[in-house]
């Protein structure tokens, strides 16, 4: 039997539709208050199960008759204030998910990130062999993934029979306007501004099906950068408002501009009590230009990525 972590998330839920679309029964793990996506519902090919991932206790029964684990719960934020947390459930939850998997002798899909990854390497695409160098002032979910990721490979160093993704930024129409789904949002308002830097993208069906691909393949001990295109945000931005058939942003956000604006919202948020909608971490992030090389995976599973354009044109039709 099959346990999914994270499934009433964005990537959880579509994981979920395509395993079940495939009649294969899913122990599907919620939190108590979690809301169940209009995706998934009503699917008798779902058994649910309210456990927390950072309390073992509660998981252990889950793990009943279970062979094959997707691990996709967890936290993501760019705010330093949510720190704590982002170790607690990117390291700590993926800690107790790899020893369970060692006790019960289960197979583990790990979703972890390209933020875990190297930078590239004398201008080339970042792959699978760059590993990120240790900076502990780098921002804290890009760490607390390195370091969830870590706990992957202590557990196969122990014998876990083992698989890891790394998904660039997810998009997809059922994200609506939260988690990526943000970015169309800020366009959609008339936003207008964009910043130098660039980064992958890739389609929520896309990433569903090749942790599936990936999680059926004789591999283990590996990770799989999952990547459709590389877009310069310019250019994203561009996209966007061409699906919304409006004006694209034309007014390129320098670094010295972006550092009065977090500064700013920070200033702004100890009054409101409003987490700010631009971090410095996510300044510092949207500056930067990260480009991914997708070769192992295509050449491992024979996926074909949807473009980045055609997943821009859908999403902007259903949030119209």
């Amino acid at each position: 039997m099959i346990l999914v972590t994270g499934g009433t998330g964005f990537l959880g839920s579509e994981l979920i539709k395509q395993l079940t679309d495939k009649g294969l029964v899913v122990r599907a793990l919620k939190r108590e208050k979690s809301k169940i996506p209009f995706l998934i519902q009503d699917n008798p090919l779902i058994e649910w199960f309210e456990a927390d991932i950072n309390e073992p206790s509660t998981l252990e029964e889950a793990f009943a008759g279970i062979t094959k684990v997707y691990h996709c719960a967890a936290f993501v934020s760019f705010n330093p204030k949510d720190k704590k947390q982002l170790f607690h459930v990117n390291i700590d939850g993926t800690s107790n998910m790899v020893n369970l998997c060692l006790e019960n002798n289960c197979r583990l899909l790990h979703v972890s990130s390209v933020a875990a990854l190297g930078n590239a390497k004398k201008g080339n695409k970042i792959n699978e062999k760059d590993f990120w160098e240790y900076d502990a002032k780098a921002h804290s979910y890009g760490l607390s993934k390195y370091e969830g990721e870590m706990e992957v490979w202590r557990g196969i160093t122990e014998g876990l029979d083992a698989v890891i993704v790394n998904p660039s930024v997810i998009i997809g129409k059922n994200a609506g306007f939260e988690g990526s789904g943000a970015i169309f949002k800020l366009i959609k308002d008339g936003f207008s501004f964009y910043t130098n830097g660039a980064s992958g993208f890739v389609d929520v069906k896309d990433v569903a099906k090749a942790m599936i691909l990936l999680m059926d393949a004789e591999v283990s001990a590996e990770r799989y950068i999952i990547s459709s295109d590389d877009y310069h945000y310019k250019d994203l931005f561009g996209k966007i408002a061409e699906g919304f058939q409006i004006k694209a942003p034309t007014n390129e956000a320098k670094p010295w501009m972006l550092g009065i604006v977090w500064r700013v919202l920070k200033f702004a948020s100890w009054f409101t009590g409003k987490q700010p909608s631009i971090t410095k971490d996510a300044a510092k992030s949207s500056l930067i230009l990260s480009y991914y090389d997708n070769n192992k995976v295509v050449n491992a599973t024979g996926i074909k990525f949807k473009p980045v354009a055609d997943s821009i044109k859908e999403i902007t039709q259903h949030l119209k």
